[in-house]
């Protein structure tokens, strides 16, 4: 049994999908669609950057959903391999959005446009430059929770994703993450700082919550036909109330991966396959479980290669 995931932040580049774009005139359109709907050339970005403003988050999260949705309706049209009889899709932050869609639960325009206001609302949720991430390796969750929880008073920071065995990600004030980081280089802790510039997945988004709140509520879902993996419980969703509960959580709450998978992987999944921009999630898996197989989709090799993987 597989499980389809699709990736988060991070994991853009530029030139993603072009080749998609030159071959198949449907891949065209959608991005024409979305530079619409934007109102602004995001296919200019995504093909030729300046790479910062692709890592604004406000074209990433659009950018990313465009890209995976693109390969994955690429797979569908153009092979014979059954992408929608995986028994699970899953997706990194904003990666659940892909999976949504690419599931039925939302239509391509539904999902660029709260994209849209997610990514900004999440990029202005504090004053630019206030709030950030840093990644910390090589510990436990709940060796990461206690050194929290002894600082409490010095400085409050927040785990945002538990990404995989030994990789952390936690969010907080940048004054407050220096004084993490003080403390985890006299405990010998190894972390790295992320180049961005909000506290994502934490209860510094709460401005963010508030804006996308009724945007979720008054959006008409239907129910996906294929199960979600939720970033807040990490386990399968299947009705379109429920999604709209957690999607709304999902911004102020951590992304429990390490969780999402080992479900899964619980659940009867040996081979996972990522659809999108780079190898992040892939990179995740293998940390979480070496035995599992993965794939990888982000060229027309890959899909090709695909059905007789």
């Amino acid at each position: 049994m597989f499980s389809i995931l699709f990736p988060g932040q991070g994991s853009q580049n530029i030139g993603m999908a072009k080749e998609l774009f030159d071959n198949f005139n449907y891949v065209k359109e959608y991005f024409l669609n979305a530079d619409e709907l934007l109102n602004k050339n995001l296919s200019k970005i995504i093909f030729d950057g300046p790479k910062n403003d692709l890592d604004q988050t406000e074209n990433t999260q659009p950018a990313i959903f465009l890209v995976s949705y693109s390969f994955f309706k690429v797979i569908e049209k153009e092979t014979e391999f059954r992408v929608k009889d995986a028994k699970y899709f899953a997706g990194h932050s904003l990666g659940e959005y892909s999976a949504l869609c690419c599931a039925g639960a939302l239509s391509f325009d539904q999902t660029i446009n709260l994209l849209k206001r997610r990514g900004t609302a999440m990029q202005n949720a504090l004053p630019n430059g206030e709030g950030g991430m840093l990644a910390i390796l090589g510990q436990t969750i709940d060796n990461i929770n206690t050194i929290l929880k002894e600082n409490e008073k010095k400085f409050i920071c927040y785990i945002a994703n538990d990404n995989s065995n030994g990789q952390t990600v936690i969010s907080g004030k940048k004054i407050n993450l220096e004084l993490l980081g003080e403390t985890l280089f006299k405990k010998n802790i190894k972390f790295v700082k992320l180049p961005v510039s909000a506290p994502f997945h934490c209860p510094l988004m709460k401005n963010a919550t508030d804006e996308m709140k009724n945007l979720i509520i008054e959006t008409e879902f239907n129910d996906p036909i294929v199960n979600i993996i939720s970033n807040v419980t990490a386990n399968p969703l299947s009705r379109s109330n429920d999604i709209k509960k957690f999607l709304i959580e999902q911004i102020e709450n951590p992304v429990r991966w390490r969780e999402s998978i080992n479900y899964m992987i619980r659940s009867g999944i040996n081979r996972f396959i990522e659809i999108g921009p780079g190898k992040v999630l892939s990179g995740l898996v293998k940390r979480i479980d070496r035995n599992v197989k993965l794939n990888q989709v982000n060229n027309l090799t890959d899909i090709k290669n695909l059905i007789n993987d």
